[in-house]
């Protein structure tokens, strides 16, 4: 409930300061699941099922089971204090949908690039997009069941990033597992901003 200011018993109206990330990664990697485990509000998604039509376009090797994909955005939510709020923005995997990215990343304090070890190389656009941009961000690796496992430092070699880029392994069904890799972020993302000021 929000109160005026004119009611002395009731508190005043908080207008809470809110935080920007964006989920990115390949097709399949497993960015909507992530948004959706650790959102407390039943996330928008923007997902239409794959079709013939798309076939020619859509790389579903490694990914053959998945149905559906995002075309515009996923979109959650989290509280962290009255005054503090986190919206977490999924972007869609395709390259046919980076149109968007721009608009998604504007104000954006951080990101995760989402990997998947069986398709690493789709990941690399989205590691260039927020390198170019000067956008803080964190690898999570999602550890499928049927993927193969490395060490965090294999990853971080294969994919060239620089010594100060968090790589994390994850799990994004797994709501504690996420908010490991917001934290990485937002950790990552204050450490950058003070030492560029």
């Amino acid at each position: 409930m929000v109160y005026g200011h004119s009611d002395p018993g009731r508190s005043p109206i908080i207008e809470p300061v809110t935080l920007k990330i964006l989920v990115a990664g390949g097709f399949g990697a497993g960015k909507t699941t992530l948004v959706g485990a650790v959102s407390e509000i039943r996330p928008l998604r923007t997902e239409e099922l794959l079709t013939e039509a798309g076939r020619p376009v859509d790389n579903i090797a490694g990914v053959e089971g998945k149905k559906t994909t995002t075309v515009a955005m996923d979109f959650g939510r989290i509280t962290l204090r009255e005054d503090l709020v986190l919206y977490l923005f999924g972007t869609p995997g395709q390259d046919r949908f980076w149109f968007l990215w721009d608009e998604l990343a504007t104000g954006a304090l951080g990101a995760v690039v989402l990997a998947d070890t069986r398709r690493l190389e789709d990941c690399f656009a989205a590691i260039d997009y927020f390198e170019r941009r000067g956008i803080a961000f964190t690898v999570a690796v999602n550890c499928f069941e049927d993927a193969e496992s490395y060490p965090e430092e294999t990853v971080r070699e294969a994919l060239d990033l620089d010594p100060g880029t968090p790589v994390v392994l994850c799990d994004a069904r797994e709501r504690e597992s996420v908010k490991r890799v917001l934290i990485s972020v937002v950790e990552h993302a204050m450490l950058a901003t003070a030492t560029t000021r």
